[in-house]
């Protein structure tokens, strides 16, 4: 023993390895956001999804000026390229180098530059819906979670009340009637501009319930947390509380929900279209391209599959984006 103990003395044990600073800075400089933005960036999926939903926007944005300049043209009629049955001249539709897309039976309309143009308008109207109805669902659930009492069940009540209305009746029963009242008390421009109003506001007003009832079970659990009691405790309005201290802390369902609902309301505008309610020809929309060409489905395929292709890439887009975004924000959730 005495001999064991020895030889240990003898040797030199080796000296602890000091920590790897560098190492534990870089494990610590991770925010939230950069572990979440990490988590997003290996879901292919939703990376793809991001790409096409930004090509769909710049799209949007671009077309007035593309537009403008002449680079795309959907009003002009080329009956020239029209056979006796008003159908296109050739095979797919038309296709040819000057229309990529074919042209649209009936009137000669380029399809590709009715379906880029038709981008913009559908994106305004699911956008502008989208933000109504966010808004409503934001600040309602805030104060429903926040306040609770006989708030909360006012509030409460009225989710359940708007959500029993039958929202595609109520929209075709008071179309004419609402937008009367659009363009006669409020002056709004009579035709399109008063149908696609009239599409936002009532989307947006159909669609908050949802919105506020995800934000009021997040309020519920934020609520109870010190900083919120810190806050009042040093006598903070309920104003500051609602937006100072509370909505910071939203924005991570906020945006899942906003991705999540634009694709909705896209599909909206569409099936709105179809049964003539949004906005209406010549003004194009992807919804109102989808239901003139139902009437070609069997004569000109080219002209039917296109639209609906181009919604349903848009709207699977979005809501893969909407996933990935929840389970890059969540890691708790699984797919």
């Amino acid at each position: 023993m005495s001999s064991t103990l020895s030889a240990l003395e003898g040797e030199q044990l080796p000296e602890p390895a000091e920590p790897d600073e560098g190492a534990a800075q870089k494990v610590a400089g991770k925010s939230p956001m950069r572990l979440a933005a990490e988590r997003f960036r290996k879901d292919k999926l939703s990376m793809v999804s991001m790409v096409i939903v930004v090509i769909y926007l710049l799209m949007a944005i671009l077309a007035p000026f593309m537009v403008k300049f002449g680079v795309i043209d959907p009003y002009t009629l080329n009956q020239d390229l029209l056979d006796a049955n008003t159908l296109p001249k050739g095979d797919f539709g038309g296709i040819s180098a000057d229309h990529p897309l074919g042209i649209v039976p009936g009137t000669g309309w380029d399809l590709m530059s009715r379906l880029w143009y038709g981008i913009t308008f559908s994106l305004a109207i699911s956008l502008l819906a989208t933000i109504v109805a966010m808004t409503l669902g934001v600040v309602l659930g805030i104060v429903a979670g926040f306040s609770r009492g006989w708030v909360d069940m006012l509030i409460g009540r009225a989710i359940d009340l708007t959500l029993s209305f039958p929202q595609t009746l109520m929209l075709l029963a008071l179309s004419s009637l609402a937008v009367a009242f659009l363009t006669d008390y409020l002056h709004v421009p009579e035709g399109n501009i008063a149908q696609g109003l009239y599409v936002v506001l009532v989307l947006g007003l159909f669609g908050w319930p949802s919105i506020a009832r995800i934000i009021r079970g997040q309020v519920l659990s934020i609520r109870e947390r010190e900083f919120v009691d810190a806050a009042q405790l040093l006598g903070a309005s309920k104003l500051r509380i609602y937006f100072k201290e509370l909505l910071p802390n939203l924005w991570a369902p906020v945006l899942v929900t906003f991705t999540l609902t634009m694709p909705a309301y896209i599909s909206a505008e569409a099936a709105l279209s179809y049964l003539g309610v949004s906005i209406k020809p010549p003004t194009p929309t992807l919804g109102n391209i989808l239901r003139d060409s139902l009437l070609y489905a069997e004569s000109d395929f080219v002209y039917f599959f296109a639209p609906a292709f181009l919604i349903c890439i848009i709207v699977v887009s979005f809501n893969l984006l909407g996933d990935g975004l929840r389970d890059a924000l969540d890691p708790k959730s699984s797919r």
